[in-house]
């Protein structure tokens, strides 16, 4: 597949820089991407993140700004804000923040104070670390207590996350994670925030899409606050959005502006607007469902093969497998795979006894295929693929890694990526 540079004018200011963006379009286009947090955006959202909105500053909210010239801009801002509202069934909606850890930082500003206790899912258990973790600022401004899962189910007990709640009495709670595969249940934690008299805060960066397409359960009913990426499964730009009960918005805003951030980036919020627009069309929702059946089929096809995967399965989009019984670090095949053209990345799992950097796990994901068209019944020869990389991992069979890639970029072209311009 030739992709050819569709960049005239940074080719003939920056052709260094052009020649890099053109190869990065070429690897995109070429290789299986399965890292559960990447995604393709369409080209309605590409070209909305480089419009001339990128000229202005709009520090404040729309109708009360510290700028003129905002009759254009409030109304973009005002779109994004209504479309975030109505797809998610929110009160209040912010799509101010810069990207998912500033929103969460927002979040601490609006209800707690240095030193305060906090609580979220233990990062090495598949939480974030802007959830309380100790090497994070979450973890050194505010006192972080962590839940974790089973040893022998990989799943929550929610027996355990009560009495640590009722025990540590934290201002907040954060359900979510970044390498979660199973459905969350916002209304055990909805109960327990209560009678712990603490503030529920749902962070669903990774399934938004999936939510809003009807394929995961929403927190909205359950949860105060609602924070989110707008990339990942919600095919968005590179920004953020936090959702709030009414009585929750003047202290959400005030903490994204004045409290963290300066003038929104208007051209991701216009892109933002976008991608609400896109997943509030009916095909949206074939897609959030396809993700996960691809996700399971793919689940089942690894299981089959011999590998081992927290929690036995998936729910959503993302699978976490242990590569102790193939006797491959993580590290060690994600490199691999890469040079095989399968993207993924190096992870934790659950009680890993190796390093952050040099952990056990590798964790994938199935929102970049299926935005490509890749169905369940695909999903086998990507478990195949998997499985041969490993194995060349293993025994260091470049040869091997080869042949996989090959075989990687003639599926791929056979099923252009959205926003890619191919000849």
């Amino acid at each position: 597949m030739t992709l050819p540079l569709s960049h005239p004018a940074l080719s003939a200011t920056d052709p260094e820089l052009a020649a890099l963006v053109g190869a990065e379009e070429q690897l995109q286009a070429d290789t299986l991407r399965l890292i559960p947090s990447e995604n393709y955006v369409s080209q309605a959202v590409l070209e909305a993140s480089g419009t001339v909105l990128q000229n202005k500053y709009s520090e404040g909210y729309a109708g009360r700004r510290y700028y003129e010239g905002q009759q254009n801009i409030d109304q973009v801002e005002r779109l994004a804000t209504d479309r975030a509202k109505a797809l998610f069934g929110a009160d209040h909606a912010n799509v101010q923040p810069y990207s998912g850890s500033p929103a969460n930082l927002a979040v601490y500003l609006a209800f707690a104070e240095p030193g305060d206790t906090v609580m979220g899912m233990a990062l090495p258990m598949g939480g974030h670390l802007t959830h309380g973790w100790g090497v994070s600022a979450t973890g050194k401004w505010f006192r972080g207590v962590q839940y974790g899962v089973r040893h022998d189910t990989g799943l929550i007990d929610f027996d355990e996350v009560r009495d640590l709640a009722l025990k540590e009495r934290p201002k907040l709670i954060f359900c979510g994670g970044t390498a979660v595969p199973r459905t969350i249940d916002f209304a055990a934690f909805g109960e327990i925030a209560r009678e712990a008299g603490a503030v529920l805060v749902a962070d669903v960066a990774h399934i938004a899409g999936l939510i809003a397409g009807g394929a995961h359960p929403s927190p909205v009913p359950h949860a105060d606050v609602v924070s989110t990426t707008t990339h990942k499964t919600l095919r968005g730009p590179r920004g953020a959005m936090l959702m709030s009960r009414e009585e929750h918005a003047r202290a959400i805003d005030k903490a994204v502006f004045p409290g963290l951030q300066g003038g929104p980036h208007n051209q991701t919020t216009a892109a933002i607007a976008v991608a609400l627009h896109e997943a509030a069309q009916p095909s949206f929702r074939d897609y959030a469902h396809a993700v996960v059946a691809n996700a399971r089929a793919l689940a089942e096809a690894l299981l089959a093969r011999g590998f081992e995967l927290v929690s036995g399965g998936t729910d959503n989009h993302l699978i976490l497998m242990d590569l102790t019984p193939k006797d491959v670090p993580g590290k060690v095949a994600a490199k691999a795979l890469d040079r095989a053209g399968i993207v993924v990345n190096y992870n934790t799992v659950p009680y890993d006894p190796r390093k952050p950097f040099d952990p056990s796990g590798v964790r994938i994901g199935t929102p970049s295929l299926t935005s490509r068209g890749l169905t369940a019944a695909h999903m086998p020869t990507v478990a195949e693929w998997i499985d041969r990389g490993v194995t060349a991992a293993r025994t260091g069979d470049e040869g091997a890694l080869a042949a996989i890639r090959a075989e990687v970029a003639d599926l791929m072209g056979a099923f252009p990526a959205p926003g890619l311009t191919t000849d």
